[in-house]
């Protein structure tokens, strides 16, 4: 799979995915820490890349985007250390990988994780 980072995603968990043989970019990597959240939707989709967040908003902007794609993992953990982080995620990979690749959003918590599909229809 081919994930995207956001700013709040440690670059520990990017280099996790790596080891997992994922193609993980974070956004540091191209200096591009102060991009607007609707330019990292579209460079996501652009790249074919899943967006790994905090930052609920992006739900807002995939909801008025309209697209199946890209899906993005929102993390909403009280524990937001990247062992955690992996922790959660790698259940939602092997989990949940069939809705990533079919366009999703998944809200991550620290007991389970819930998968809207895209697109979102009113």
């Amino acid at each position: 799979m081919r994930f995207l980072g956001d700013m709040g995603i440690a670059g520990s968990t990017m280099n996790w995915l790596k080891s997992k043989g994922h193609d993980a970019k974070h956004l540091r990597d191209e200096g591009l820490q102060r991009l607007p959240d609707d330019d990292i939707f579209a460079k996501a989709e652009n790249e074919g890349r899943i967006i790994l967040t905090f930052d609920l908003g992006f739900g807002d902007i995939a909801a008025a985007a309209g697209t199946m794609l890209p899906s993005i993992i929102i993390f909403r953990l009280l524990d937001q250390r990247p062992t955690n982080v992996n922790r959660r995620l790698d259940v939602v990979l092997q989990e949940a990988a069939a809705a990533l690749s079919q366009g999703a959003i998944i809200s991550v918590d620290e007991i389970r994780y819930r998968i809207r599909r895209l697109p979102i229809i009113p």
